[in-house]
């Protein structure tokens, strides 16, 4: 019963450390942000004469709302896509027998294997042949589908029971509102999942909307963050402003949908 005790407390002083670890970069970033010009450089934890003048300026003399907003709707447009179109994807390889169903399966697998930043030459290239750059559309094109997405629905339609959509098909329901309407409901933490899987990947990109985008008012919210550093030069308690409003809605989401999160996570280990 003592070596139990002594187990338990010793796991608890280890995810304390962890905790600690984690936190003390963000609880810097804030802290920092709080700190006038003439106390960035003191080495202090606290900031002896808090102040929300960097808040002020980040927001009064950027454009960091406009950043934002570009952020929030990107995300927002392509995690709709990709819960609508994923979904479907999945639900037609789960429950609808078809030449070359597996194979087509395996096609879609296989584009997980491929890095992003191979795919962005090929993507670019596209994009000024199309005459796209420098609009919402050439962001959003890369991320309206995802194949992890379509992986995962398939593996929670797979576990939806036959007999239900046959009995629905037998009452005459057509096949969109069989997955609409029957199917769809009943994977409804692989879906919560996937969409906040979507926005977070989505809200953080950084690599292709920098590649894309040249017009400043287009500018993504991880863009516009990462150039204003290098134009604020030292101005250290100005970036950890900028860095901390923009972790904001990552910890809101977090926050109110952690428990899907958690939940997604374990499901996605188990499903086969």
């Amino acid at each position: 019963m003592r070596a139990s005790k002594l187990s338990t407390s010793l796991a608890y002083l280890v995810l304390l450390a962890g905790a600690i670890l984690v936190v003390f970069p963000f609880a810097w970033m804030i802290l920092t942000s709080l700190k006038p010009f003439a106390e960035l450089f003191n080495l202090t934890f606290w900031p002896e004469d808090p102040t929300l003048d960097n808040f002020r300026q980040v927001l009064g003399e950027t454009a960091f709302l406009r950043w934002f907003g570009n952020s929030l709707l990107i995300a927002a447009i392509t995690t709709v896509s990709v819960l609508f179109f994923d979904s479907l994807v999945g639900y037609t390889l789960a429950k609808f027998d078809f030449p070359g169903k597996n194979i087509v399966f395996v096609l879609i697998l296989s584009t997980l294997m491929i890095p992003t930043e191979m795919l962005i030459i090929p993507w670019y290239v596209g994009v000024v042949d199309l005459q796209l750059t420098n609009t919402y559309f050439s962001i959003l094109f890369p991320g309206l589908m995802s194949a992890f997405g379509v992986f995962l629905m398939r593996q929670f339609f797979d576990a939806v029971p036959n007999d239900i959509i046959d009995a629905a098909r037998i009452d005459g329901m057509h096949e969109f509102g069989v997955f609409w309407r029957v199917a769809l409901p009943l994977v409804r933490p692989a879906l919560s999942s996937l969409a906040i899987f979507t926005f977070l990947g989505n809200w953080n990109a950084f690599l292709w909307p920098l590649v894309v985008i040249q017009k400043p008012e287009l500018r993504t919210l991880p863009v516009g963050v990462a150039l204003f550093s290098g134009e604020a030069g030292t101005q250290w308690g100005l970036i950890m402003a900028a860095s901390a409003l923009a972790v904001i809605p990552v910890l809101i989401v977090f926050a109110i949908f952690q428990r899907q999160i958690i939940e997604g996570i374990a499901l996605t280990g188990v499903k086969g």
